[in-house]
């Protein structure tokens, strides 16, 4: 099952947002897995570069690192907004509890950190 949600991105400098319908592979939000959680802040970020580089490789390769997010209520459900030096997205609408995303989100970034980081012992 896909699941199609809007996202708005602004890039730095610009005075306009440009909207895309971007879509992933899994269900309604309430059926998130952190997985799907993962591939709805790829396809963002992708969406960003997306608007700055419109020839860039639609399966360019995203790692989760080096940007500033939040979860924040709105008309009907949660939003994610994002940000990162080139510009800033804001996605959803998503029917999905405020904490629950946001927790799904920082355990996403947690295993990201985890999977990239080197190993060492302090």
């Amino acid at each position: 099952m896909m699941f199609t949600f809007p996202v708005e991105v602004v890039l730095k400098g610009r005075d306009f947002a440009v909207t895309e319908n971007l879509t992933i592979k899994q269900g309604q939000p309430s059926t998130w897995d952190d997985r799907a959680v993962r591939d709805v802040l790829v396809e963002v970020l992708r969406a960003i570069d997306r608007v700055q580089n419109p020839q860039t490789d639609p399966e360019r390769l995203v790692i989760l690192q080096g940007f500033s997010w939040i979860v924040e209520p709105f008309e009907t459900g949660v939003v994610i907004a994002l940000e990162i030096p080139m510009g800033a997205a804001v996605a959803g609408p998503f029917m999905i509890p405020q904490a629950e995303l946001d927790a799904r989100i920082a355990r996403v970034l947690r295993a990201e950190r985890q999977f990239l980081a080197p190993e060492t012992v302090h």
